[in-house]
């Protein structure tokens, strides 16, 4: 099944006309739970890996060997979701209830060594073919793999992510060499959030625009006092309600009120006219959590390009019209959720590459 963003709530390039000289397009995967193969680009999917090539492991010196079993976080999950589905009101029965405490337990492994070679788990593969706004690999690659570490143990506070890209030709694995069936995996993993559920993609390319506080001051000066405007008039609007509830309730004498909507809904540019949430491939980066920073290439000082974003959810409550018209309507149960993976604080990584030469090391950073 295809997913379709619905369209957006208003033309921004009629408010500003200056929008249209700074429009760009990115590519929304709109990941899904199911049974991707080597040769999809998907999400936490199996990888199109040579069986003679060694797997990535972690090598940086840190605490592995307490976590949970990555089989246990998958197996929660399924548990959990059947629960759900079968009783929506009630949930897990007590007996599954006793087995989510169990496949909860952290355990640990006290034969690995803080530097003993960790096996990084696969995050995502992502075919050229398939994501019109993936950005060009190095030396004609068109499949970009990307794996992390699952622990928060990385930097300089020790409480940072280890990523790892790898760009590679997938004709020179197809049909050439043996590919890899079983892939190593960690024993134990420090965090469930790095545990990604097998999904298949739908790509869809979507029209976006920059992060505000990356457009011309003028320009950013102007949708931001817009919304300022809206604001306001939104706590005059909810203070007026408040006033109107007391007068009837007082006037009634029993309490008794219905309460309209709260405050006052407006298309927002950065909720609901610019970047999408979700993971996706090009187009901008978010810097909603600090001020945008400066990813400049550290092998030649070129600015750099989002890559890729990884999201920890395919929309939220200030993000909702993003959210694809086939998983809207009565009866439709769809997660936002869907691969289970958790950045930070529930929040999204942005990686960026070198648009001079894609193989220069890349960067990233978490909002």
């Amino acid at each position: 099944m295809t997913r379709t963003t619905p369209p957006r709530p208003l033309d921004v390039e009629e408010l500003f006309p200056e929008l249209a000289a700074h429009r760009g397009t990115t590519t929304r995967l709109h990941p899904r739970p199911g049974d991707p193969g080597v040769e999809d680009s998907s999400v936490g999917g199996p990888m199109l890996w040579p069986a003679d090539e060694p797997w990535p492991v972690c090598t940086a010196k840190h605490k592995r060997s307490r976590g949970r079993r990555p089989e246990d976080v998958h197996r929660e999950r399924q548990v959990l979701d059947a629960a759900w589905e079968r009783d929506p009101v009630h949930g897990p029965t007590d007996e599954e209830r006793a087995l989510l405490e169990e496949l909860r337990r952290r355990h640990r492994v006290p034969e690995v060594g803080d530097t003993d070679p960790l096996p990084m788990l696969g995050v995502a593969q992502l075919y050229a073919r398939d994501l019109p706004d993936l950005p060009a690999g190095p030396d004609g690659c068109d499949l970009l793999q990307v794996f992390w570490c699952p622990f928060d143990a990385h930097g300089v506070n020790m409480t940072g992510m280890a990523l790892q890209l790898l760009w590679r030709r997938s004709s020179e694995v197809t049909g050439a060499t043996e590919v890899l069936v079983s892939p190593p995996r960690p024993q134990v993993v420090g965090s469930p959030g790095y545990v990604v559920e097998p999904c298949v993609l739908h790509p869809e390319q979507v029209v976006t625009y920059p992060f505000a506080g990356l457009l011309p001051e003028d320009l950013c000066d102007r949708i931001h006092a817009r919304e300022d405007a809206l604001d306001e008039l939104a706590e005059e609007e909810a203070d007026a309600r408040a006033l109107a509830q007391s007068r009837a309730q007082a006037q009634s004498g029993d309490g008794e009120y219905e309460e309209g909507p709260d405050g006052l809904s407006y298309p927002a540019y950065q909720y609901d006219l610019s970047i999408p949430p979700g993971w996706r491939v090009g187009g901008f980066a978010s810097w909603h959590l600090t001020d945008p920073a400066p990813m400049d290439c550290t092998a030649c000082a070129t600015p750099m390009e989002l890559l890729l974003t990884v999201d920890s959810s395919e929309w939220d409550g200030g993000s909702g019209s993003w959210r694809p018209l086939e998983d809207r309507g009565p009866g439709v149960r769809v997660s936002s959720t869907p691969t289970e993976a958790v950045v930070g604080r529930w929040g999204e990584l942005n990686v960026f590459a070198c648009p001079s030469d894609p193989g220069h090391p890349h960067r990233w950073s978490i909002q």
